[in-house]
């Protein structure tokens, strides 16, 4: 039986980061491989002459867009297994069009950004970033700073989910041994949906003024840019904790600028708009803000979602339903 050609779009560069020695044994066992001979990710062009004979591909950052020219090129393609956060930009109407089945490995990366943002909320919680700077300088706990960044845990307190996407839920299942009332804001999660999650579901408005700790996690849409303006910024709790690991456009930096200036609140933000911020930007500068270059994600070692990729073509071929299948209707509801 003649096996299913799949072809690796990324580019040699980043075999390493995105692929294990296990991924590619599994694929050799159900498809011939065909790769693009190049270091960095295949642009239109390239594109268009890797899946001439493709049956399925492998996509990541970088890759062009699959549009009506790719596709015209690529009478085979029935399958895209990619590995990101979003699939928004790599597919077009014509990809729906002709049928080709979508899956997203993004349900791994969650699990990366899941982690670092629980490690910026015990950090967060316990001021380890201000007072670190305070000891460096000559201080100690018996000086103003420390009642001025006083130290906390994060057991126990109020923990405000905004979103519950892949990330925002497995930040959820994180947050079990700290015995944390959490608390999410979510137009498409139900009470039926937050009781299984054990969750309080609640307005952004209650949300924003009951937290100790307001973590973003959900997409950028028309309807979440500038989700947390001047007004929502200004319901924060004295004392809380912002934490933004989805898009900087969920937050007008302009009024958290403001707001940060107040000395109210604390933000760590691995997402900015623009990104990164200008050089003479107050995110930069003042002391209650810490701003991280988008590495809430995984960096050095992506194989997971490698890995995931490579199940998801095992069971398209053999039948099976897909772990993460991307639907066009649900490009609305993801980032």
């Amino acid at each position: 039986m003649t096996k299913p050609v799949v072809a690796i779009t990324i580019g040699r560069n980043h075999y390493g980061r995105m692929f294990s020695r296990h991924a590619w044994d599994e694929l050799g066992r159900f498809a011939e491989v065909v790769h693009h001979e190049h270091p960095e990710p295949a642009g239109a062009e390239m594109l268009a002459d890797l899946l001439a004979d493709a049956d399925a591909c492998i996509t990541s950052w970088g890759v062009a867009t699959i549009d009506a020219h790719v596709l015209a090129g690529a009478p085979r393609l029935r399958a895209m297994a990619h590995m990101g956060s979003s699939v928004k930009r790599f597919v077009s109407d014509a990809v729906w069009e002709r049928g080709v089945r979508v899956t997203s490995a993004g349900v791994t990366l969650a699990r990366d950004v899941a982690e670092t943002t629980l490690g910026l909320m015990i950090v967060g919680r316990k001021q380890i970033w201000p007072l670190g700077q305070h000891v460096r300088d000559g201080g100690w706990r018996d000086s103003p700073a420390w009642d001025m960044w006083p130290a906390r845990e994060l057991a126990r307190s109020t923990v405000g989910i905004i979103g519950a996407s892949n990330v925002g839920r497995h930040v959820i299942d994180l947050l079990a041994p700290f015995d944390a009332e959490i608390l999410v804001a979510d137009p498409f999660l139900d009470d039926e949906g937050a009781a299984a999650l054990g969750v309080e579901r609640v307005e952004l408005d209650e949300l924003l003024a009951r937290a100790d700790v307001v973590s973003l996690h959900c997409p950028e849409t028309p309807e979440t840019y500038h989700l947390l303006d001047s007004p929502r910024l200004a319901m924060m709790r004295d004392g809380a904790l912002l934490i933004n690991s989805a898009r900087g456009a969920l937050i007008d930096e302009p009024a958290l600028i403001a707001e940060l200036r107040t000395g109210r609140i604390f933000a760590f933000l691995d997402v900015t708009d623009p990104e990164p911020p200008a050089l003479d930007s107050p995110l930069r500068q003042l002391a209650n803000v810490v701003v991280t270059p988008h590495i809430a994600g995984c960096i050095e070692n992506c194989n997971r979602m490698g890995e995931l990729a490579v199940e998801e073509l095992r069971r398209f071929f053999a039948g099976e339903p897909a772990v993460y299948e991307i639907r066009k209707e649900m490009l609305d509801r993801i980032a």
